[in-house]
């Protein structure tokens, strides 16, 4: 049986997307980068520790466990999910007219100790917003629960100049990647439903 690790609606709706079988489990996981980590090994640490929690969770012998992590990445500087309207609005200051990367991270864990990963970096530029538009999209309440502080499958969609990637990961789950890592493991073929 496959369990998904993550509080994340949109993880849920991007692995039925493609057909796969899964249950839910809920996972607390700190998110905190270590001085010296990189963006990119912290995404893969917490998506890899989200994994891990989920399979001590689930107690069955034919478990296997998806664990996923998605972070906004200008720079060197990591912007996870704004506590508040005024953090929302200055991480997209920060974003708004230029490129940053989205990191998207997932691990496939399982039987006799199967650890697969996969990484997926896109590229997207947002454009200038002026302050009235920071303030509008804020205040659709969209900015909350999302890394750097906006959706891109919503209206922040208006806003993105470019793309460069995947935009499954910018969402929160890179598909092309975990469907080839399901499939590895025998949890899923294109025609699966």
């Amino acid at each position: 049986m496959l369990y998904l690790a993550s509080k994340s609606p949109r993880r849920r709706q991007l692995l039925e997307q493609i057909g796969a079988a899964f249950r839910v489990v809920d996972v607390d996981v700190p998110e905190r980068r270590a001085a010296s980590e990189s963006p990119e090994a912290y995404v893969r640490r917490v998506a890899r520790d989200k994994a891990r929690a989920g399979l001590q969770t689930v107690d069955a012998e034919d478990a296997w466990v998806l664990g996923s992590d998605t972070e906004v990445v200008l720079g060197d500087e990591v912007f996870g999910k704004p506590q508040d309207a005024a953090q929302a609005c200055a991480m997209l200051r920060k974003l708004a007219g230029a490129t940053h990367r989205v990191i998207s991270s997932v691990w496939l864990l399982g039987a006799a100790a199967f650890e697969r990963e996969a990484t997926c970096v896109s590229e997207v530029r947002l454009a200038r917003m002026s302050e009235d538009d920071i303030a509008a999209y804020v205040g659709t309440g969209e900015s909350f629960g999302k890394a750097g502080g906006y959706a891109i499958q919503g209206r922040a969609a208006a806003f993105v100049e470019h793309l460069s990637g995947s935009y499954s990961a910018v969402m929160g789950l890179p598909l092309h990647e975990t469907a080839m890592l399901l499939r590895e493991a025998g949890l899923w073929a294109p025609g699966d439903a």
